[in-house]
């Protein structure tokens, strides 16, 4: 089948591993379903793939791709789950063996991909495909920030760091929907216009004083913009954080911490049962993934560059 795969790592040039053309996938027992791919979508778990950050040098080569929605054998239209795990008191994200497509096993990036049963939610009329398949990574990670983690209610106010990503993307739409009071920030005016856009009530230039506290905020950058979002809480406020784009080790600031008693919470992806949620809201409230672009398979690399490179305002799109 023709296939995005990773065929080797490097943290300096990570599209020397990028290869796209004909790929034998890995096998699979019978309770597994076979989807053809409409759509699939591109994350920076991906860049990270290419990195030699995400998967282990053992699985390669491996079909890239977290994101994806297709029609099984028998003609169900549907969308990937991305996360494998057992469900623990309900939750496989919580599962320490779980993986994501892409990491152990082949991804959506291919003309076909296998995942267990329970891994299928049905695709709904009222999205397209490429709505589908913008969601099961950067989508489902903000709907858990936002409506698992954060503890935010209608009238709260939530900061998000960055601007343009998917995840960040997915949170000011649905922070805005909610009924939250969206704070965005981001280096560039053009992205901050942009997140204005998608229902920002307002934008700040990165690290800026802004005109109040937040209740939460939601991180995805880590170290640059860490300190910020510390001093940017109320007392008792919250850190929801699904990623460390910009480093992983900040200062703690272990003294606001205590004194404040601020929350630091873990975050990522989302359960199934949160997937059917967050369809759901999308229905409710007429809310829709923005895509950027879509690409074939043969202009593949083209998408990877602007997602190094930053240069994204949604959800990058890949057709087989």
């Amino acid at each position: 089948m023709r296939a995005i795969v990773a065929t080797g790592t490097s943290d300096s040039s990570p599209l020397d591993g990028l290869h796209i053309g004909e790929h034998t996938g890995k096998t699979h027992d019978s309770s597994w379903v076979r989807v053809q791919i409409k759509v699939a979508g591109l994350n920076h778990h991906d860049v990270w793939t290419l990195r030699g950050a995400a998967t282990a040098a053992e699985n390669l080569p491996i079909v890239l791709g977290s994101d994806g929605a297709g029609v099984t054998d028998d003609g169900r239209e549907v969308i990937i789950h991305a996360v494998l795990g057992t469900p623990i008191h309900g939750d496989e994200t919580l599962d320490p063996k779980r993986s994501l497509l892409s990491e152990v096993h082949d991804g959506t990036q291919a003309e076909f991909c296998w995942v267990p049963e329970r891994n299928l939610i049905d695709k709904p009329s009222f999205l397209s495909w490429e709505q589908a398949a913008a969601l099961p990574t950067a989508w489902l990670t903000a709907y858990r920030m936002l409506f698992t983690k954060s503890g935010l209610t209608n009238g709260d106010t939530v900061l998000i760091q960055g601007a343009s990503g998917g995840v960040a993307t997915a949170l000011i739409q649905l922070a805005h929907a909610a009924g939250f009071v969206t704070w965005v920030t981001s280096r560039d005016e053009a992205k901050r216009e942009f997140a204005r856009s998608l229902g920002a009530d307002d934008v700040f230039e990165a690290g800026a004083r802004l005109p109040g506290k937040v209740d939460a905020v939601m991180e995805s950058v880590g170290e640059a913009t860490w300190s910020h979002s510390m001093r940017s809480l109320r007392p008792g406020g919250r850190i929801v954080i699904c990623g460390a784009t910009s480093g992983a080790n900040p200062p703690a600031d272990l003294n606001r911490l205590f004194f404040l008693q601020l929350e630091v919470v873990g975050s990522t992806m989302g359960t199934r049962e949160e997937f059917v949620a967050l369809l759901e809201f999308l229905e409710r409230t007429g809310v829709r993934p923005t895509i950027q672009a879509t690409f074939s398979f043969d202009n593949a690399r083209d998408a990877y560059e602007l997602m190094m490179n930053g240069e994204t305002s949604g959800k990058l799109i890949l057709v087989p």
